[in-house]
Parts: C-alpha cells; structure tokens; sequence
C-alpha cells in the first residue's frame, strides 16, 4: 500500500554532532536534472536541494513545467538508494518501494507553462542515498531546457527594465528609486537611527541597480548601536488584513553567525518596537524585538529549514505577515522558506518560540537599513520594494 504522507510536517529532532554538521555541509547541493535522453523535449525542470545528515535528510523541491499548461501535476522519481520519505509540505507524496510520487495541492495545482511551484519534504536514510535524477512532469521526462527569470539580472552599472508603479498591482508603497534626485535619501524615503547611531551610513547609488538607473545602498558597521536605516514615510498602519512585501536586495557578505538586521518594522502591537528580518547563523531568520523571538528557533535543525542569503546577487525577498492572526510566510526567490513559515499550529525547531506571543503583528511602517548585535560589516543594495495587502510578485 502507498504511504500517504501529510501536507504540514511535523519535525523530528535528530542529534547533532560535529560530525553530522560537516556531512550535512558536505552533501548539501543544487541539482538541475539533465534531460533523459537526447532526443527527449524538454517537459519540465527540476531543482533537487537537499540537506542529508546521518539516517536522515530534508529536500526542497521546484518544478518549472516546460510544456502546455497543466490543471494538475504529477512529478515522479525513483530513489536510487534507501530513501524513506516521511513527511512533505506545500504537495501530497506517496511512496512505493523507491518510486515517489508528489501531486499538487489544491491551491497550487495549476502550472502554467514556463511557471514553476516549489514543495519540500523530509526523510530518513540507512545505507545511501544518491540524488534522484529520473524525474517526470505528468508522464512526460523533464529536458534540460532552462527557464528564464522574470526580471533579466543585470551587472553593477548595468540598468535593467525600469518598472512602473503598475508592476506592483496598486500597491499602497511602490518604487524603484528614480525620483531620487540627490545622494542623499529625499521625498518618501529618510535616513533614519533608531535607538542609537555610528558609523553606517546610507546613499543614493547611480552605480549599482536592479532596475532603472537608482538604488538604496547601506554601508552597514558592526557593533551594538551602529544603526543605519532608510525609512519610508509612507503610512503602513491600515495595509492588510495580511501585509505582503517585496524587495530586492543585494549584499556583498554572508549573513554571520552573530544577529543582524537589513529589514525593520515598527508593530504597534508591539508599542511600537520591532518586527525585524535579518540573519543568525548564516541563515535568514525573523526576530521580535519585544521578547527577541526568532523564526526559525536556532538549533542545527531550525536553522538548516531556512536559507542564506546569497552574495554578490540581486535576490527577491517577499514575505507576508497576517494581521489578524499570528501568521508569517517568507519567499526567497521563488521558494517558500519553511523555516520561515509561522502557523497557529506549533512546529517543532520552528515557531514554537515565536507563538509564545498570540497577539497579532500590526507593522506600521518599512525601514530597510542595517543593524549589528555583535560582529557583521555589510554593505547593501535595495531597490523595486513594494508594499500593498495583495501579493506582489518578483
């Protein structure tokens, strides 16, 4: 009989010792599956990542559908070792012997052609486990053909396509920084301290920009009490019920392992203090200024459900916060960051710690900027950011 797995997992604490943390590191990967054959059409695309240690793993999955449209769609794989998958989010899997199968959920079943949707799962593992590499888009070989992204990248001092203010389907904060006039912040946007300032600073950048010729850069310092922020005067305070943001941001180092913070937003909910997003432990995370919750919880396995933030890249950041409920998703590029998912329902090494607090967020404004707990220079680009109660995508 198929095992029919669930869609919300439930995480399993495993031991985690030097040795578990250099495998994992070490089998951490990025495939793109190659066609099957060299006569196959190319009918899907397949990004396998996934984060093995001893006796287990978790894998996030993208499939972009290279053909006609699909209503509905089937991926299916053979594991070419002794995988076992356990649990799976964001698909339905089942498994029989070493053939998987993962299908849509109802609110992600269509797939366009040229569109692509990512779920991930997490399994166990006794004497091997290679990286599957037989993928099939509804009976169909996935073909090596490359999909390409919605907005072209573009190099330091290299203009991209300049959106208008439709590109973010009204939203109520909308820009690209063209109407920046000077080097210094001007109009919607002011530089900003919060709590106490150093040494950071913030410009106008003509030489670096995702699109149009303009962006924000952040030469952020190290050390408690060096913040430097460019605020939005844009009022934030009636957006919702569920508040969605888009940003694209460039940095040149990797997030460390002490906190910082590159997004802040004041919660009235909050009296105002912060709902921040930044990194610890080299991962993207969440915190709360009021009680210092994170999401995910810092443990290895916390940890490895979310993402870095790649350097060196214009990277699409979207993430939605719930007003009236205790709720948070969080996009990088097109993946849904599961460690950076927050429910009413507890997960474990996830949000435990952030559902401690039960009253909803309510931000009232955007602050994109840098701020440092301990160690962390960094300096950042930002520009396209988009604030409205409906989705805005990349």
């Amino acid at each position: 009989m198929p095992t029919l797995l669930a869609r919300c997992p439930r995480w399993v604490r495993r031991p985690w010792t030097a040795a578990t943390a250099t495998l994992a590191l070490a089998v951490s990967l990025l495939v793109a599956v190659p066609a099957s054959g060299a006569d196959s059409p190319p009918g899907c695309r397949v990004d396998y990542a996934a984060d093995q240690w001893t006796g287990g793993y978790t894998a996030q999955i993208r499939v972009t559908n290279l053909g006609p449209a699909l209503s509905g769609w089937r991926l299916t794989w053979t594991y070419g070792g002794d995988q076992l998958v356990t649990s799976a989010w964001n698909a339905t899997v089942t498994q029989t012997g070493r053939s998987v199968t993962a299908v849509g959920t109802d609110w992600n079943a269509a797939l366009p052609s040229g569109a692509g949707t990512a779920f991930g799962l997490q399994g166990t593992w006794r004497s091997a486990a290679p990286t599957p590499t037989d993928f099939s888009l509804n009976g169909v070989p996935c073909g090596d053909g490359t999909v390409p992204p919605t907005t072209p990248p573009t190099t330091p001092g290299t203009p991209g396509p300049t959106p208008s203010p439709a590109d973010c389907g009204g939203a109520a904060l909308c820009t690209d920084f063209e109407d920046q006039t000077g080097t210094s912040p001007s109009g919607g946007w002011r530089f900003t301290a919060p709590d106490c300032q150093g040494t950071g600073t913030a410009a106008v950048d003509t030489a670096v920009a995702h699109s149009g010729t303009r962006s924000l850069r952040v030469d952020g310092r190290a050390g408690y009490c060096n913040h430097a922020f460019v605020a939005a005067t844009a009022d934030l305070s009636s957006v919702g019920p569920v508040l969605h943001v888009r940003l694209w941001v460039r940095h040149t180092t990797a997030l460390p392992s002490a906190h910082v913070t590159f997004v802040s937003m004041p919660d009235a909910s909050q009296g105002g203090r912060a709902l921040r997003v930044g990194g610890q432990n080299g991962a993207l995370q969440w915190n709360r200024e009021s009680d210092d919750a994170t999401l995910p919880a810092q443990s290895p396995a916390g940890v490895a459900l979310s993402r870095p933030l790649p350097t060196g890249s214009w990277q699409c950041l979207r993430f939605a916060v719930d007003t009236s409920a205790p709720g948070l998703d969080t996009w990088l590029g097109a993946e849904q960051v599961p460690g950076l998912h927050a429910d009413e329902v507890p997960t474990q090494d996830v949000d435990q710690q952030w559902l401690a607090r039960t009253t909803p967020p309510r931000p009232t404004a955007l602050r994109l900027g840098w701020e440092s707990y301990g160690t962390g220079d960094d300096t950042l680009w930002f520009d396209d950011v988009a604030v409205g109660s409906a989705p805005i995508g990349c």
